[in-house]
């Protein structure tokens, strides 16, 4: 009886530090996942805004102007985000009125 309990308790600390392994593993992942995926949304969003520009990106006046460019866009980006968040907050999203029916003509 006491051999099997060891053994059992002895498969639970394995199980654990496995576990422990596995979820900093994890949190590896999901950091190379985020860091991937802000690469990609910078490398594309930037490639779409300045698609239609004529921009020589080879001296710092042209690198600078396409910063400035791509930075006013990703700010009006968020402003218009919070705008939404903003709208949908203060929609009244209370399901306890009844539906309004529609005078009939």
């Amino acid at each position: 009886m006491e051999l099997g309990m060891t053994f059992f308790i002895i498969a639970v600390l394995i199980a654990a530090i496995w576990v422990i392994i596995e979820i900093k593993r994890l949190k590896h992942k999901l950091f190379a996942i985020l860091l991937i995926s802000l690469i990609l949304f910078s490398y594309l969003s930037f490639s779409a805004v300045l698609r239609n520009e004529e921009i020589d990106y080879t001296t710092i006046s042209g690198f600078m102007s396409a910063s400035k460019i791509y930075f006013s866009w990703l700010g009006s980006v968020f402003g218009n985000m919070k705008s939404i968040t903003t709208y949908a907050i203060k929609q009244d999203w209370d399901n306890d009125k009844p539906p309004q029916e529609e005078p009939e003509e």
